[in-house]
């Protein structure tokens, strides 16, 4: 067991007026446990108790290390499951469940008044899993690392008659001769009017001078996903997207020149959206600024108009302003960054200049 993290998450329920969480993303298991299974159709879960006597679920067909300093109830596929999770659930207190609980294993619970009651808490876990300790800033580190180099090499892909999904099936290669252990997310590839589309799928369409080349990828490393966007042009670029990618590249900056400990999220968004208001392309700005990100690739947490949340240190999201003008061109440019204490860092280390390529 990861206990300072748990003891992060039962404070979170403590404040939250709740003594027991039972958790069933894996995701989450996997932060305060370090062991990692993907349960398919059966039940796993971790049951956290404020008096620390904590229960790990388990099918007999995981596998799991002997020493986790857990108590471990075993069960097989003709076990009454969740009469086993009911009989050790605190009847007269209220528990906290997470966002991934199936109804199949929920109305169980209710049926058989497992609890006091029941209530939501996602966010015990998942706002802890949003400020990330010493070793998983290091984690992210060097899965950005190896993303910026492997940007380097994804451009000098890009030659006349390539096609998108060409250029997005060698990317998996590039990435494992870097160190990486796979893809955090299907790269996205879009040449000219394609990357309008902010979340175009690679196709056969084959990349033309003067087109955009957006690719937005990412890979993990030790658990931990990286995830970057640059825009390049192919061979020629005109005037107008080459303002246009000013106006972007001077959005991210602006976004990031705002993040320090203690500023609203929305305000992060509110810094890169007023610039590209002001340029005229306020309606072609068409999502929210950026996602958290750690274990997966989208967690829990975003900046955008609505969230009025504080940055903290520990805190590391995307940001990740963009312009699409349909049937034209589209441009993105991402970061992610790591809030400090007296500002933040930013973890891409890749030029940011409009690169004409090809």
């Amino acid at each position: 067991m990861k206990e300072k993290r748990v003891e992060r998450v039962l404070k979170a329920l403590e404040a939250m007026g709740l003594h027991q969480m039972l958790l069933t993303d894996p995701m989450s298991v996997y932060y305060l446990t370090g062991v990692q299974v993907m349960p398919f159709e059966r039940f796993y879960g971790l049951y956290l108790r404020a008096d620390g006597a904590h229960v790990f679920f388990l099918n007999r067909l995981f596998h799991v290390p002997e020493d986790l300093g857990i108590e471990k109830v075993w069960y097989s596929d003709t076990d009454p499951v969740m009469e086993l999770v009911a009989s050790r659930i605190d009847k007269e207190q209220v528990l906290g469940v997470d966002k991934e609980l199936k109804a199949g294993f929920l109305l169980p619970l209710l049926e058989l008044g497992a609890a006091k009651g029941f209530v939501l808490a996602s966010s015990a876990a998942d706002e802890t899993r949003g400020v990330k300790d010493a070793e998983e800033q290091e984690k992210m580190r060097r899965s950005s690392r190896i993303n910026d180099l492997a940007m380097a090499e994804f451009k000098k892909l890009i030659r006349e008659g390539i096609t998108e999904r060409e250029v997005a099936e060698k990317m998996l290669k590039i990435y494992q001769s870097l160190g990486a252990d796979g893809f955090s997310f299907d790269p996205l590839v879009a040449f000219g009017a394609n990357a309008a589309d902010p979340h175009h799928g690679p196709d056969d369409t084959a990349v033309q001078p003067g087109d955009c080349v957006l690719l937005d990828v990412g890979c993990i490393k030790d658990g931990y996903c990286s995830d970057m966007t640059r825009t390049f042009y192919f061979q020629k670029v005109s005037e107008e997207h080459r303002r246009i990618y000013d106006t972007v590249r001077r959005a991210n900056e602006a976004a990031i020149a705002r993040i320090r400990p203690g500023v609203p999220l929305c305000e992060l968004d509110q810094a890169a959206r007023e610039l590209i208001e002001k340029e005229g392309y306020g309606p072609n700005f068409t999502h929210r600024l950026g996602h958290f990100i750690g274990l997966s690739e989208h967690e829990q947490g975003d900046v955008s108009s609505v969230n009025t949340k504080k940055a903290e240190a520990g805190m590391i999201f995307s940001i990740e302003p963009g312009i699409y003008l349909t049937g034209d061109t589209g441009v993105r440019v991402e970061d992610l960054v790591l809030v400090t204490e007296d500002g933040c860092e930013v973890l891409n280390q890749y030029s940011k200049e409009l690169e004409i390529i090809g």
